[in-house]
């Protein structure tokens, strides 16, 4: 993985725990280059990544660019993680997981990247599932969220910076969100983007009544023009799902993307 420091796999639950210390962590930082490791996870392992953070963000590493000081750390997680998995998660660190989450998935996202895709061999549809909980992303301010699958309740509440992905939600979607960016590639719930006063929201319409699940109180709805700015910055967020999560949903919008582009929304707060 680019020369970047290896560990394996920890055999066991409570090895796996431990492996999460930030001080486990940071000497692979410490010694330069990026780094890869791999870990197990279950769903008693909470607020993962919130550790590291914080020492990245105390500027426990030499500076250079990014909270990890110009270098890199990608986790590459299986399993089921508990709540708050990469909570605050800091510039230069990426959190894939292959598996699925609770709630409050990147709560207060500062800068980092979270992608979360189904285990291998599972049967049906990704964008079926529910794969991860309620409350995602909230409070984030930047950084980014790939979930290759439905989410819960309330995702993006109070989002005001980070660029988000999900393959469809519940309700309360994007509530009091003040910026940032958001493509649901599935159905949004009841009372999207109530309080919505910033940022842009990306919503598949397929059944043409997104106007009865959105709050308009604050929002209106634009169509996703061919060659306009939305067009771009959407037909960008997919191709990054796919790369990151293999969202079999997202490269089947692309594929067959003159007859998919009317069917979204652009979301967008009054001026």
């Amino acid at each position: 993985e680019g020369g970047g420091a290896r560990q394996p796999a920890a055999p066991a639950a409570a090895e796996a725990a431990a492996n999460y210390d930030a001080e486990r962590i940071i000497p692979f930082l410490e010694a330069g280059g990026d780094t890869v490791l791999d870990r197990d996870i279950v769903n008693s392992n909470r607020s993962v990544g919130a550790a590291l953070s914080g020492f990245l963000a105390a500027g426990r590493l030499a500076a250079g660019g990014g909270a990890a000081g110009g270098r890199t750390v990608t986790v590459r997680f299986s399993g089921v993680a508990g709540q708050s998995f990469g909570a605050f998660l800091a510039s230069g660190v990426t959190f894939t997981l292959a598996g699925e989450a609770n709630d409050y998935v990147g709560k207060s996202l500062s800068g980092g990247t979270i992608a979360i895709r189904p285990p291998a061999g599972m049967q049906g549809k990704p964008e079926n599932n529910v794969i991860a909980g309620n409350v995602v992303a909230y409070g984030a301010t930047s950084g980014s969220i790939f979930l290759n699958g439905q989410a819960g309740e309330r995702f993006g509440v109070r989002n005001s910076g980070a660029t988000l992905v999900v393959e469809g939600i519940g309700d309360h979607g994007c509530e009091y969100m003040t910026g940032g960016t958001v493509a649901v590639l599935g159905k949004v719930g009841v009372n999207f983007a109530a309080g919505m006063t910033g940022g842009t929201a990306y919503a598949y319409d397929e059944t043409g009544d997104l106007d009865l699940n959105c709050n308009l109180d604050s929002v209106d709805l634009f169509p996703v023009e061919e060659g306009s700015d939305d067009e771009a910055a959407l037909t960008a967020l997919l191709r990054e799902h796919v790369e990151r999560t293999g969202s079999p949903l997202a490269a089947r919008m692309l594929a067959d993307w003159r007859s998919e582009r009317p069917r979204f929304a652009a979301v967008k707060p009054r001026r």
